[in-house]
């Protein structure tokens, strides 16, 4: 296997495919398949494999049997068309690619069930209520809509059918993590892992930035902390003593926009921390029917009433309010991220010294402003691969400079205040051992756990009973699903 000469570009172009469309099979996300891929009118010329389905007509038969599970010929028409709802690029993979994930995702499926892995089914049963919930409320709760447009009869047939594929998605994934989850690369195979690539073959790094941020938050006045907290105890009471609806109360009412559309529902597990500590903690305090007491997380302030408890499960709505800012809390605010700006320019102060001083911002102000990226949870930003308002904020800046104030909001604050500047640049090159370590270690790894799932492949193929169908004994699948090597 070779490093293809591109910024951090997975090294395999077979596992690219079935990471890609094994993930997009396990999770068959209905919330967002608006598309209907309908058969092409035959053309002079067509290749020979494409994902376009040939214009014929026949029987929905069975195209494989892969142990206890069966594929059939609609089911590959369909997989390419949740791909396509999702935005999947399939410019160049063919069908029998496609086919060949599908056998895949059988395959984990099948082995998981050999190897006994555990179906959690409360957390099965909990998906397929959050497609229905994301369905209904994309189509403003049209459920006839939405059973004719996945070909159901009922809204029990459509359950069922989720929670089958929902399941099987659990024992693929959990049969994946089984074979590559205690897989390790110890700094000698990342050494040897570099070496053993040709120097012209070595992947190029994109340009990567080192960038850091003071941020000033307005103060919140203990006068509209404790205005939502009397209207928050206003419809606690007028739900208990008046027999008002939560739910209406959400629609009219709740700062959380997410869960408008679902009357302010979530659904907790135990097991599975989801929410905030302080909204967990509250939510499983309560009893079935019971409306807690106003309540503060970062997100501002709450009520939840719990509606059902399902073993380690619990159906939850809320409201939040999230109090007002004040003009005078929001100019004293910008002054004071003028004045450090002020002195930065002038510097009276480092970067670092004044972040720790007066930055709000908890996650940076420790480490001197230095900003942390999200996906790699290091110091590094590649440019090509930054979040579009965070390169649009810091593109004009040279090394060392200051940025104007900014003004910017989060899904915690409304407004807040922030000046960035750039602590370190790396430009465009070609991978380094020393340098590029971490990155070159992750290569080392996913290679590492690609040759482990390959081998795992090539065994549990031969032990399980496979039969492929029709056209697609004519596929060269990459794997042995025919048996005749």
């Amino acid at each position: 296997m070779i490093l293809q000469k591109m910024p951090l570009r997975t090294i395999n172009s077979k596992f690219i495919i079935r990471a890609i469309l094994l993930c997009c099979f396990i999770s068959f996300n209905f919330s967002n398949a608006q598309e209907i891929i309908e058969d092409e009118k035959p053309q002079v010329e067509k290749p020979k494999d494409s994902v376009v389905n040939k214009s014929r007509i026949k029987a929905d038969g069975v195209a494989a049997v892969v142990g206890e599970f069966i594929i059939l010929e609609s089911d590959l028409d369909r997989e390419i068309a949740q791909l396509k709802a999702q935005g999947a690029d399939l410019e160049g993979i063919t069908r029998c690619e496609l086919f060949g994930s599908l056998l895949e995702g059988k395959l984990y499926a099948h082995q998981a069930i050999q190897d006994s892995v555990i179906v959690n089914e409360l957390y099965i049963q909990s998906l397929v209520d959050q497609q229905i919930q994301g369905i209904l409320a994309q189509t403003k709760g049209d459920m006839a809509g939405m059973l004719k447009f996945y070909k159901k009869d009922s809204e029990a047939a459509l359950r069922d059918e989720m929670y089958e594929i929902n399941k099987n998605g659990y024992l693929a994934r959990e049969m994946q993590k089984k074979v590559t989850d205690e897989i390790e690369v110890t700094p000698e195979e990342v050494r040897q892992f570099f070496n053993d690539i040709p120097k012209e073959e070595r992947p190029t790094f994109g340009t990567e930035l080192k960038l850091a941020e003071i941020v000033v938050i307005p103060d919140v006045t203990e006068e509209a902390k404790q205005a939502v907290i009397d209207k928050l105890n206003g419809f606690k009471k007028d739900v208990e003593e008046n027999g008002s609806s939560f739910t209406t109360k959400v629609l009219f009412y709740t700062d959380d926009t997410a869960s408008k559309s679902t009357g302010g529902k979530y659904t907790l597990n135990r097991k599975q921390p989801r929410m905030v500590k302080e909204f967990r903690d509250v939510a499983f305090s309560l009893q079935e029917g019971e409306i807690s007491a106003p309540f503060e997380s970062d997100f501002g302030f709450h009520i939840i009433l719990l509606e059902k408890i399902r073993g380690q499960e619990y159906d939850v709505r809320h409201i939040l309010l999230r109090p007002e800012l004040t003009p005078d809390a929001i100019q004293e605010a910008k002054d004071e991220v003028d004045e450090v700006r002020a002195k930065l320019v002038d510097g009276t102060l480092t970067f670092a010294e004044a972040a720790r001083e007066f930055s709000d911002q908890k996650e940076t102000k420790y480490e001197g402003g230095q900003m942390t990226n999200p996906t790699t949870q290091d110091f590094n930003f590649e440019l090509t691969r930054m979040d579009p308002e965070l390169y649009s904020q810091i593109q004009e800046l040279k090394d060392g400079e200051i940025s104007e104030v900014l003004q910017d909001e989060d899904r915690v604050n409304r407004i807040k205040f922030k000046i960035l500047t750039v602590t370190d640049r790396i430009d465009d090159h070609e991978a380094e051992f020393a340098r590029d370590y971490l990155k070159i270690k992750d290569l080392a790894l996913q290679d590492k756990q690609i040759k482990a799932i390959e081998k795992w492949q090539r065994a549990t193929i031969v032990e399980t009973y496979i039969k492929i169908n029709g056209e697609y004994r004519d596929c060269d699948f990459e794997s042995n699903w025919l048996k005749n090597q």
